[in-house]
């Protein structure tokens, strides 16, 4: 019997023939209307579904998928997919962490470089015929903040102490002894500790708006924002006053509330870069977060372990009477 996926996704289409080729059968639906047909129409013979983070899979489209067995989220996040739906019908979820580590690391060194440097101003004025020698600070000896030392977090600590020389400190849920970078207790200690905050750690409950006014306060007139992870963990309101009043340097987002919408806010505003979330698109990236999802289907439907499984909540067993 023929294994069919419905796949969520928008930004994958190029390397779908993977799954083709593996023998699954796939229903593509990546805007909400086609989601929604989909489910009404063929939700009884859907056996997987392939998602990223914030596209998520809720409570009710579990319940119209009465064959789903697995759900592939692409990439680290998974915050908007119903674990305990999942884990009360006995349906595994896998990730993709990792896989996109070094696309998102680079566009996160990008986004610091020209925010610190200011190269979309530059750029601008000389196309505008001017030749502004604007004087900028230097990455070189400057101390990094990372919120969040997952694999990507240590990406991102590689490049900036090899590649430009800057001490590294992290906030995670705990004190990694496996490297040599700086812990600090809370996300305002780490603020204080730097010069640049670059925010790395996933999305959800556990994380949200763990950046607000106090930890901007503490990051300074002088320091800038970096976030490539979920805008769930910026309290967005607080940035935004930070950024008008100049209590913070600049910001460089990659992610939004409520995506594609974008505040005007920060549109209006100088002090920041913003990108249409897309630090872990690459080809590289997207090649190996597909050829993992397959790995972890044909791992699955062949009864063994899969390779990256997140862990669900206890299961709630409803009792009548």
């Amino acid at each position: 019997m023929t294994t069919t996926v419905l796949v969520l996704v928008e930004t994958i289409n190029d390397y779908l023939p993977i799954l083709e080729h593996q023998g699954f059968h796939l229903i593509l639906a990546p805007t909400p209307a086609e989601r929604a047909q989909a489910i009404a129409t063929h939700g009884a013979r859907v056996d997987a579904v392939l998602t990223r983070g914030p596209l998520g899979l809720y409570a009710e489209e579990i319940a119209a998928l009465p064959a789903l067995k697995i759900i592939c989220v692409i990439g680290a996040g998974y915050e908007h997919v119903d674990l305990q739906a999942a884990s009360d019908r006995g349906i595994t979820v896998t990730n993709g962490a990792g896989v996109n580590a070094s696309s998102v690391a680079d566009h996160a060194m990008a986004l610091l470089l020209s925010l610190v440097r200011d190269i979309p101003r530059a750029d601008a004025a000389v196309r505008r015929g001017e030749w502004p020698k604007i004087m900028r600070p230097s990455l070189a000896g400057k101390r990094l903040g990372i919120l969040g030392l997952g694999a990507v977090g240590m990406a991102i600590a590689k490049r900036a102490a090899h590649g430009f020389d800057m001490s590294v400190s992290y906030h995670n849920r705990q004190h990694r002894s496996d490297t040599p970078y700086s812990y600090c207790s809370t996300p305002t200690e780490l603020a204080r500790a730097s010069d640049f905050l670059i925010v790395a750690t996933p999305g959800g409950v556990g994380t949200q708006h763990l950046i607000n006014r106090q930890v901007l306060d503490a990051l300074g007139p002088n320091g800038f924002l970096v976030n490539i992870a979920r805008a769930s963990v910026v309290v967005t309101a607080d940035l935004i006053s930070a950024l008008e009043q100049r209590r913070i340097g600049g910001a460089a987002l990659d992610v939004f509330d409520h995506e594609p919408k974008v505040p005007d806010a920060l549109k209006t505003l100088t002090n920041v870069i913003l990108t249409p979330h897309v630090a872990g698109l690459s080809p590289e990236a997207t090649q190996g977060t597909v050829e993992l999802v397959g790995k972890n289907l044909v791992a699955f439907f062949a009864g063994r372990p899969v390779l990256t499984p997140v862990v669900l909540p206890t299961t709630v067993v409803s009792r009548i009477g």
